[in-house]
């Protein structure tokens, strides 16, 4: 069975087949932070979900090329920088830093690339000039450089590639100087502003005087520059398909003649305690923020790979508290899997793997892939109970879940060691037990539990398990 993907370009699923001739190499590109303050929980939907598909691509045998941008320049950073009077690299590196923190807190892969705007304006004024000359971009009288709509249409292309535009219903014939607009307006955009004096010291010389480039043109810039004129996979979130995913495919196409990407793929909204994320309602959370409350980047990934990227998301405390009770119980049979299989080593279970394969294979379903890992553990816990699990079994068992969790990401639990004076206790059970003081020994088993631990007796002996 083929890998079969949503291509928001096409509004259809279709077969993931990649340019390379061989069907080996992969170019994906994610749109990614703009670095001006601390990346909130749906921010982190969207690159949890591009961390997915990446890893996934791998397993299905793909050798993928993951780059992901940095916006370190564009309108809300340089109103920051200006307020605090910082530059501009030590502003956007302090929120670059982390970031990046947060994305290995929730386990994700880093992308192979991750350049900055700032690294790439030769590269932006290069992409302007090509469109200039192709008659498609304009300059206005203070030196900025705009993008034309009509222009572009003109020339046969098609505008409203990934979004059903209305032409005759929206304001047409606006230019707009802000890197985000009015969804209800079909506008021309700046490819290049002339710089003003709220710029402070954020500018660059240019052939049309000294300037910054528009938010658009450097996704359109970044990609082309490390993945080609045409790659296979973009992703973003939902509300980048327009206008700048739309605008990246006109300024892109419309420089080169070429199609840009062949696949789009756009995560939904994520929506937390069923409304919009707002700090005005106290529904807004950092991945800090959530980590103070107790929970882990391991849990906080677990419910955002629960449900279809293209479902829009309800973002709950109790859906966390949901996660971390499905993660102890898969945590749990892993432990008594380990435990069983020793030190024997087997090739994975092909059924697990195989079933898992065929729900991912559907546009990422990960809900079904879920639905069969837990069908698994249920099954895996009942043999394992009835004592009809063999060593073998068990590291065939583990072999599958190894190959799963490399697309899930998950890892090991972290173990907690087991504070020394709560070991001490053990241990005086365990006297207390073979004195048959059996009074004692029900004693500290209460104790513990109060501490919130329980004791568990294995073939190896008695041990502690945080409950």
């Amino acid at each position: 069975m083929a890998l079969n993907i949503f291509n928001t370009l096409s509004r259809s699923v279709q077969e993931f087949v990649p340019l390379d001739p061989s069907g080996q190499r992969v170019g994906m590109y994610c749109c990614g932070p703009t670095v001006y303050d601390f990346g909130h929980i749906g921010n982190f939907r969207t690159f949890v979900f591009a961390d997915l598909v990446r890893r996934y691509l791998e397993f299905r045998g793909f050798t993928v090329r993951h780059v992901m941008n940095i916006t370190d320049v564009e309108d809300k950073i340089i109103r920051r920088v200006r307020e605090t009077g910082q530059t501009l690299r030590d502003y956007t590196g302090q929120y670059e830093k982390e970031f990046f923190k947060d994305l290995g807190e929730l386990l994700c892969l880093r992308p192979h690339d991750t350049p900055r705007a700032t690294e790439h304006i030769a590269g932006i004024i290069a992409l302007i000039e090509k469109l200039l000359a192709r008659g498609v971009a304009y300059q206005t009288g203070d030196g900025s450089i705009y993008f034309s709509i009509e222009k572009y249409r003109g020339c046969g292309c098609q505008y409203g590639r990934l979004v059903k535009l209305n032409f005759e219903e929206m304001r047409a014939g606006e230019r707009v100087s802000s890197d985000e607009y009015d969804k209800e307006s079909l506008a021309d955009f700046a490819l290049w502003k002339a710089r003003v004096p709220d710029d402070g010291a954020v500018f660059w010389p240019s052939p049309w005087g000294e300037g910054r480039p528009g938010w658009h043109i450097e996704c359109s810039a970044m990609s082309m520059a490390i993945l080609g004129e045409s790659f296979d996979l973009h992703l973003g979130g939902e509300d980048l398909a327009f206008p700048h995913h739309e605008d990246e495919i006109a300024q892109s196409e419309g420089a080169t003649g070429k199609p840009f990407a062949k696949y789009w793929m756009h995560a939904a909204h994520l929506l937390v305690e069923g409304k919009k994320m707002s700090k005005s309602l106290g529904n807004f959370f950092t991945l800090r923020d959530l980590l103070a409350k107790g929970f882990t980047g391991r849990e906080v990934r677990q419910l955002l790979l629960s449900s279809h990227y293209r479902e829009t998301f309800n973002f709950t405390m109790e859906g966390l508290e949901g996660a971390r009770t499905a993660l102890a119980r898969l945590d749990e049979c892993l432990a008594k899997l380990r435990e069983l299989a020793g030190s024997t080593t087997g090739v994975p279970e092909a059924k697990l793997v195989g079933d898992f394969t065929a729900a991912l294979d559907h546009d990422l379903n990960v809900a079904a892939g879920w639905g069969t890992v837990f069908e698994w553990v249920r099954e895996t816990n009942r043999l394992m109970a009835s004592g009809q699990f063999t060593a073998q079994q068990a590291a065939a068992a583990l072999a599958a879940w190894q190959k799963i969790d490399a697309v899930f990401g998950l890892g090991a639990k972290a173990e907690a060691g087991v504070p020394p004076e709560l070991l001490a206790l053990l241990d005086e059970r365990q006297a207390a037990r073979k004195a048959k003081d059996f009074k004692r020994s029900d004693a500290i088993r209460d104790e513990l539990k109060i501490k919130g631990w329980v004791i568990e007796d294995t073939p190896k002996g008695a041990r502690l398990k945080r409950v």
